[in-house]
């Protein structure tokens, strides 16, 4: 990610926070409470369907304020290793499946600069006029200027072609053939392809399952995976998720029942691209344990011979920067970090 665009990562959502904010301070709670009661078994995927979640204002309001600081903060990190794996390309353009009220591209505007052409589907009409006050609210000519268009999600989806494809919190919402469809359409519309879903063993199994899809349509992972090989996890034993920090505003706050500032939202995604890519040489699959003179990270790496590609480093202090490093290592990150390897 380039510098111009780290630097306004807290501005865009500090911006967001603000626009929601706007639009929805004067959401009823016992309403938002209702809607988000139902809005949240299907983020957790229990519900596959062929109907649209979002489907009235209602429940965009509720969906917006409750889930739309987590999104874009987790498809920002996910956007942010896509950025790092392809440090001299940018999208011109980008299309988000499903993006409902626009975290995607919100996200996206914070790690690249524009100008970019940049669509919304979504087959709630609601989500999509909530999405296009939100962006218009905004500073930025890339989100003014975003076009918003109903489609069915699923089967039968038609994209044109463009650089980035984004598909975040969707996958659950469908039925396996439904899922199946959209991920091929992505792979062949995208010359990159980001896909995020609630970091459960059942959201992690749905990345798994896209993955290998991406892979055999001609794409190479950016990202997280630091290879195109088989996932080394054991199904039913663990998963791979990963967590980004979300600053909750005081209507965040109200309408998720919560009194801390902040929270952590666990996601799992894969990035992939028709273009040459540099993935990071391992990455850090879990929070790094901090002890005396010692740090404990749980990596994945490249797949070697007998090597699963999943492995437990100890960096202590003898190994110099190397330690300073990992005591300020974040889970998700590289490793080594550029600087050090």
């Amino acid at each position: 990610m380039n510098a111009s665009a780290s630097a306004s990562v807290p501005t865009t959502a500090e911006t967001l926070r603000t626009a929601l904010g706007g639009l929805l301070g004067g959401l009823p709670p016992k309403q938002a409470t209702a809607a988000v009661d139902r809005l949240i078994a299907n983020y957790r995927g229990r519900t596959p369907t062929d109907a649209p979640v979002l489907r009235d204002r209602s429940d965009v309001a509720a969906y917006a304020a409750y889930r739309m600081p987590a999104t874009f903060e987790a498809v920002r990190s996910a956007l942010d290793a896509l950025a790092e794996a392809a440090p001299g390309w940018s999208p011109a353009s980008h299309v988000d499946v499903g993006g409902g009220t626009g975290a995607a591209i919100w996200a996206a505007d914070a790690i690249w600069d524009g100008p970019r052409e940049t669509a919304v589907l979504d087959w709630a009409e609601p989500a999509l006029a909530l999405g296009k006050e939100l962006a218009a609210s905004s500073g930025s000519q890339v989100l003014r200027g975003a076009e918003w268009r109903r489609a069915v999600i699923g089967a039968g989806l038609a994209l044109p072609d463009t650089e980035l494809v984004t598909v975040s919190y969707v996958l659950g919402e469908l039925t396996p053939e439904a899922r199946r469809a959209v991920v091929a359409e992505a792979a062949r519309a995208g010359q990159a392809v980001v896909l995020i879903e609630p970091g459960t063993p059942e959201g992690y199994l749905r990345i798994r399952e896209a993955r290998d899809q991406l892979i055999e349509a001609g794409l190479k992972v950016a990202a997280p995976c630091p290879h195109d090989g088989t996932c080394p996890i054991e199904v039913g034993q663990d998963w791979c998720h990963f967590s980004a920090r979300v600053s909750r505003s005081s209507l965040h706050r109200q309408v998720k029942g919560g009194s801390l500032p902040y929270e952590d939202e666990k996601f799992s995604y894969v990035a992939a691209a028709r273009f040459p890519v540099e993935p990071a040489p391992s990455r850090i699959t879990r929070r790094p344990q901090i002890r005396k003179g010692l740090v404990l990270l749980e990596l994945c790496g490249p797949q070697d011979g007998d090597s699963s590609g999943l492995t437990r480093v100890n960096v202590t202090k003898r190994h110099g920067d190397l330690y300073k490093a990992a005591r300020d290592a974040d889970w998700g990150q590289e490793w080594p970090p550029a600087a050090t390897s």
